[in-house]
Parts: structure tokens; sequence; C-alpha cells
């Protein structure tokens, strides 16, 4: 058995709950044997829910470690979530990533620039290889889109700062490139975000909490509706096998000083 190990702020939200399954699934697929067997939170409580490690634990037949260390130490595989909680990403990799094992770290990988830079520094230190990404990557009406003229897209979720990054990570993914400017405008029920890239093509962000996501090019609007968290998690699996990341760091910090930018304009 392949053992995975999720380090975790609180341990019952909607990641850490849907995850158990959809890896046994995937590794059903691949014909791998892959189980999330430990689990521990820096809060016990979760305040989504108010259910507690040992109740999560005990509900998804996971053994609770006692500190990340021993977390570590027992797992084959590290995923770090925390998804809503980034500024906890840099003290949970800080630990993780010294044990030199195969590493998801969650969405939204950092709360800046920054942050970002330290924790790649600290996996080449240790030889630890990971990747951090948004699902929205993963959707599959991004693969037919080669070097569009601009770029528009679409997307909702509880708060801006947070779910920017599923919109700003399906930008760097479909325009490989970096920002060179950045303006962002209040609308009514959320934001528009105007983007100049590096090489000056235009990308612009629009969010609202009710908004479904969706993207534009100069060949049309396509709404995105596939399953782009299967294909993540498929694709966090291939990696803890091979050890072969699925795209480059330079995409990662990319999309983290493009948030960085956005967030400090609101």
């Amino acid at each position: 058995m392949k053992k995975i190990g999720f380090i975790d702020y609180y341990l019952s939200e909607w990641h850490a709950n849907n995850y158990p399954a959809w890896i046994e699934n995937a590794s059903k697929e691949l014909g791998e044997d892959f189980k999330v067997c430990y689990g521990w939170a820096e809060k016990d409580v979760s305040p989504v829910d108010g259910v507690t490690t040992d109740e999560w634990c005990q509900k998804l037949g996971v053994e609770k470690c006692q500190t990340i260390e021993e977390l570590c130490e027992k797992s084959d595989y590290i995923v770090i979530l925390a998804p809503s909680d980034p500024e906890k990403h840099l003290p949970y990799a800080k630990v993780a990533l010294k044990y030199g094992k195969r590493t998801y770290i969650d969405k939204t990988f950092a709360p800046n620039l920054s942050e970002a830079e330290e924790m790649f520094d600290i996996a080449e230190k240790y030889g630890s290889p990971f990747f951090s990404t948004s699902a929205l990557r993963y959707a599959s009406e991004l693969d037919g889109i080669k070097a569009p003229k601009f770029l528009k897209v679409w997307g909702g979720g509880g708060n801006f700062p947070e779910y920017s990054i599923h919109q700003i990570e399906m930008v760097v993914k479909v325009m490989g490139s970096g920002h060179k400017s950045v303006t962002v405008n209040k609308t009514e029920n959320g934001y528009v975000c105007d983007i100049v890239l590096e090489d000056d093509r235009k990308v612009q962000l629009n969010y609202a909490p009710n908004f479904g996501f969706a993207l534009e090019t100069e060949n049309g609007r396509v709404d995105i509706a596939s399953s782009f968290f299967d294909l993540l998690i498929l694709d966090i699996l291939k990696f803890f096998t091979s050890g072969s990341l699925p795209f480059e760091k330079e995409q990662t910090l990319m999309a983290m000083a493009m948030r960085e930018k956005v967030v400090e304009l609101l």
C-alpha cells in the first residue's frame, strides 16, 4: 500500500472531506494502491462544521498523528491542504519538505511571491519534489487553446482573494506569460481585473460570487464543465508514482506574482 498523509489547518473541510474517495477512485483507474492513511491538523475543531480531528479520522478510517513530524515519518507521500489558509503552507512546508518525500501543496500555494520562492528553495535544499495548483488548471476546455490574442476569464466563489487563483492558474496555463501591469475595478457584485502581460497580450478577470467558470478568446466563449478535480487527482497520483512534475515551477511563480498584485489592488 502507498500511504498518503494529510496535513491541514483543520481536517473537516471540503478538500479533505472529498479527496480520500477521489484518491481511491483514481488509484483504481491507474492500477495503483494509494490510500489516505494519516492525518494531522493544527486546529482540533473545524470552524466549518464543528467536527474534531478524532471524529474526522474515525469517519475516514485514517490514523491521527500527534505531530507533523510523525505524519511525515509514517507517510510515503504528503499532501499539505489548508486550501483557505495559504499563510499556513510555509510553516507546514518547512517541516514536511525536509523529509525528501513527494509532496502536493493545495491551492492557494502561498499568500505572496516571497513565501512561494522560499518553499521552492527549501524543496531544492532537501531534494523534495512537489507541485501546487488550482484544480481549474486541469479543465479540459483549456487544452485546445493555443496562443490566443486575448483571454477573458469568469469565476465565482466565496471571496475573490481566495478564489482568484482559479482564474489566474487558467490564465498562466493558456497564455504562458507573467504580468506587466494590473488594474482592478470594483463592480456592483465583484471585481474586474485588466492585466497586460509581459508580451503585451491582454487578459481580463471577471469575478462575482455567483459566476460559473468560463473563458473567452477570439474564437468565442466556453463554459468550464469538465471534471477538473478528477483530472487533478489523477495527476497528483501520477506525480507520486513517477516523481515527474506536471509543469515547471516558473508557472506557479508567475501565478503567485500575478495573484499578489491583484490582491494588493483590491
